[in-house]
């Protein structure tokens, strides 16, 4: 008979402080605006992270157990279950960047690119710097996931509606709470909202590049500082994609411990430091728009372990 699975305490406890934290962020309206979005806007941020643990099976091992405890759309406009599938489909490791199979993606086949009017072609250009993907990142990925939904929905893929009534309870548990217990206007909300999504901008600007093997497309952050706690070492993500079902309090342990291992196996794709990013690319693009190196090849075997 296989042993029951613990119940994984350090991420209960990470949820309990981040809705405590989304609670407070919101009361503080009437003292202050400016700490009331602030707070808020970081709650959400680490609520998106948990998301992401709990799609990933975390931290109970009950799935409807673990999706009831992120129900409430706190992000607003991405629903939970899209998420989920899309990321899922995403750790299909010999599609990262692909421009069609990697729903994460932000390259651009080339042949669109070059039928692209000019003035989206700037705007795309712009959000690949970091000050870009926070600013305008948030808007530009939001549009172009909601018209891929239209576009699945109007092919008959029942899942999309299911997925954004579901994310609409969700949101009417939040603006319930706004409505009912808070003095925090909806327009107040939607701007941390913004916030939280482009904090999370600085996580998946660089995750992955353009590369023939794709065992060297994912990235090592080496950051160990409040934004790792805010992405939960996501920026370890070399490790995560290989190990997609380690809780995010392990990661750093296993990287210590093998890292001169993922070092080689993603090719030295390594940053020190977010701060690294910021004066690296803050207003310089890292990558072109169009895929460098399209069409990318999927033969390559994946490498053990």
């Amino acid at each position: 008979m296989a042993a029951q699975r613990e119940i994984e305490w350090p991420t209960l406890a990470m949820l309990a402080a981040t809705y405590a934290l989304w609670v407070t962020g919101t009361l503080l309206w009437p003292v202050s605006g400016l700490a009331s979005v602030a707070l808020t806007a970081l709650a959400t941020a680490q609520f998106s992270s948990l998301c992401h643990e709990v799609l990933h099976g975390h931290p109970f091992a009950s799935r409807r157990l673990n999706e009831a405890v992120v129900f409430p759309a706190l992000s607003l406009v991405v629903p939970y279950e899209r998420f989920r599938d899309t990321h899922l489909q995403h750790h299909f490791d010999p599609a990262l960047t692909d421009p069609y199979d990697d729903p994460e993606s932000n390259y651009q086949d080339p042949a669109v690119w070059a039928r692209m009017g000019t003035p989206l072609r700037a705007l795309l250009r712009l959000n690949n710097t970091l000050l870009g993907r926070m600013v305008l990142g948030p808007a530009v990925g939001t549009w172009f996931f909601v018209r891929g939904d239209i576009a699945l929905h109007r092919a008959g893929d029942r899942r999309i509606l299911r997925a954004w009534l579901l994310n609409g309870a969700g949101v009417g548990l939040v603006a319930a709470w706004l409505l009912i217990f808070t003095e925090m206007p909806l327009w107040a909300y939607v701007i941390a909202a913004y916030l939280a999504y482009s904090l999370l901008k600085i996580r998946t600007f660089l995750e992955h590049r353009a590369h023939e093997a794709f065992r060297a497309r994912t990235v090592i952050v080496e950051d160990r500082g409040p934004l790792a706690l805010l992405f939960l070492n996501n920026n370890l993500h070399v490790v995560h994609h290989m190990h997609p079902s380690v809780p995010w309090y392990r990661l750093p342990a296993l990287y210590r411990a093998r890292r001169d291992h993922y070092r080689r196996r993603n090719e030295s794709y390594v940053y020190r430091s977010y701060g690294e990013v910021f004066r690296r690319y803050f207003l310089t693009a890292k990558d072109p728009v169009p895929h460098p190196v399209w069409p990318v090849r999927k033969s390559d075997a994946p490498d053990a372990d």
